[in-house]
């Protein structure tokens, strides 16, 4: 498969410190890529700097063919680069399908003009974005929560209104940091099931997570950071016999 994103050599510094040092990294179309490594790794950091939160000091980061590096997050936004923080986060005062709805205002092309005089443009905009978010709410199976105040939902819920948020701009590529933090066993294993049918519908993501098993389930590859370097990448089987990730995260015994 030819890849949809690519990193090559990119490196972050923080205070003389690196972050990510000349990291490689390949994603394919369709592929559910997965990044993992101890507290301190870099994964943050690369999400920011694929996702166009941070700046790479050097490098490059080609997505779709065109590099994309320099350009700030919402022009990212735009190309279909989409982010689920880690942690949910929800607007208050909002219910579930407005919180969804804004999800599509960054791939927008009605402008503040047009909105304020409530011109037809963008009237018709605004009737795509919540068919768009209906769509999703029921894509992540929160169809019948649309009305209820979001900050009410629980907190699996939540996940997976944020994850709904992201889907109905209508990604290429999506970035899931930590989707699984904080939630049950029950509610981890839904989720999983959910990723896994947004695999089939040919959806490329990237996500960092640090529940073994969960990655080992989703993930086609995984690139292993240490120190913000690469260490190992390859295949969930081939990474998990790797004896410099044992040593480095996952410990003796994880090969077993």
């Amino acid at each position: 498969m030819s890849a949809l994103l690519s990193v090559a050599g990119v490196s972050r510094a923080f205070g003389g410190v690196y972050a990510v040092r000349e990291v490689d990294l390949d994603l394919a179309h369709g592929e559910t890529h997965a990044v993992i490594g101890p507290n301190g790794a870099g994964k943050s950091t690369l999400f920011n700097l694929i996702g166009g939160h941070l700046a790479a000091q050097s490098g490059a980061i080609t997505y779709d063919g065109a590099r994309i590096e320099k350009l700030p997050s919402h022009r990212r936004a735009r190309l279909g680069i989409a982010t689920v923080f880690q942690g949910a986060r929800v607007f208050r005062g909002m219910t579930a399908l407005e919180n969804v709805m804004v999800g599509a205002h960054a791939a927008t092309r009605c402008g503040a003009l047009q909105a304020a005089f409530r011109l037809p443009r963008h009237w018709r905009e605004e009737c795509l974005i919540r068919q768009l978010a209906v769509d999703a709410l029921a894509r992540v199976g929160l169809a019948n929560w649309a009305d209820r105040p979001a900050h009410t939902l629980p907190l699996g819920q939540q996940r997976a209104l944020q994850l709904g948020r992201a889907l109905c701009a209508q990604p290429r590529l999506l970035l899931l940091d930590e989707p699984a933090s904080g939630l049950r066993a029950a509610e981890r294993a839904a989720l999983a099931e959910l990723l896994e049918q947004l695999r089939a519908d040919g959806l490329t993501s990237m996500l960092i997570e640090h529940d073994v098993a969960f990655v080992m389930r989703l993930a086609d590859r995984i690139t292993v950071l240490d120190l913000g370097q690469v260490i190992a990448s390859g295949t969930p089987q081939a990474v998990r016999s790797d004896p410099r990730v044992i040593a480095a995260y996952l410990g003796v015994g994880a090969a077993a």
